[in-house]
């Protein structure tokens, strides 16, 4: 399988964009932004300041707002070439100087809002195509935050209650972008209690490691295995391949699920993960990962 020379960062949602930086703000949830910065990071894995970042807001109902909020989150960590590409439909995905735009870019950034819009507008679409061969072939980002992140994966949750997850058939599943497979997303997980939701989903795809993301908090994936905990909270994993016993594929839909030997690890800012091997790594280095 051919090794992506991109990365990958998928980030739980409610990202600090630099709200610590105003004295007249208390920070109630996120700690110090410019030490754990997720947006300073995602300029770092481009070309720093000097990047070309196009935020696309598809996925969100308010478009112009979020990304008005971008450009001058980016814009205080000193990157001015950002731009912001509203696609609300799969015609406007077709529009030629938006596939310009993103062939120039070092990156982009998907917004927040409903990953099912994502998957509905750009799935099989020359814009979707552009953005995985340049993941795929050249040092390029693909950022997203909450349902931007969430449609990462070739498998994607796009509906589920925290309340009723643990039932049959409350979590909905579809393709999504696909830019890495056999992972599964969820995102605000521990501010939403997704638990359930996310175990769900992994004992119905056993085979995909499950990544759910709290708020403040992201991964950066490289090589398509390599990934690292950044941000302020915590991301927890769910491994199913070692599942002995589920009766998901006996029950009727609105039955309590069980589930036997659902690996979950917990990682940190600094934790790595390693895809492929399924295996945890704390307080080291990436190069000292072996």
């Amino acid at each position: 399988m051919k090794i992506p020379k991109g990365k990958l960062i998928s980030i739980g949602g409610s990202e600090d964009k630099g709200t610590g930086m105003d004295p007249a703000f208390i920070q109630k949830e996120h700690l110090n932004f410019f030490e754990f910065g997720i947006l300073k990071r995602i300029l770092s894995e481009m070309k720093g300041v000097n990047s070309v970042v196009e935020v696309i807001t598809s996925a969100s109902q308010i478009p112009e707002e979020v990304g008005e909020n971008y450009i001058q989150s980016f814009g205080k960590l000193g990157c001015k070439n950002v731009g912001v590409i509203h696609i609300k439909s799969r015609e406007d995905a077709l529009k030629p100087e938006y596939l310009e735009r993103i062939k120039k870019a070092d990156g982009v950034m998907f917004t927040g809002g409903n990953q099912l819009r994502l998957s509905a507008i750009f799935g099989g679409t020359e814009f979707l195509k552009i953005i995985s061969t340049r993941y795929e072939d050249e040092d390029f980002v693909i950022a997203g935050t909450s349902a931007g992140a969430m449609a990462m994966s070739n498998t994607m949750i796009y509906h589920g209650s925290s309340t009723h997850a643990l039932l049959k058939g409350e979590v909905k599943i579809t393709t999504g972008l696909a830019f890495i497979k056999d992972v599964i997303i969820d995102s605000h997980f521990v501010t939403r209690g997704r638990f359930g939701r996310l175990s769900q989903a992994v004992a119905s795809n056993p085979g995909c490691i499950g990544i759910g993301l709290g708020e403040d908090t992201g991964v950066v994936i490289k090589e398509g295995n390599k990934m690292e905990a950044i941000g302020s909270g915590l991301i927890l994993i769910f491994d199913g391949h070692n599942i002995r016993h589920s009766n998901i594929a006996d029950l009727n839909d609105g039955e309590p699920i069980s589930i036997e030997n659902l690996i979950v690890h917990v990682l940190a800012k600094g934790n790595f993960y390693y895809l492929d091997e399924r295996k945890f790594y704390a307080g080291v280095k990436e190069t000292e990962v072996k």
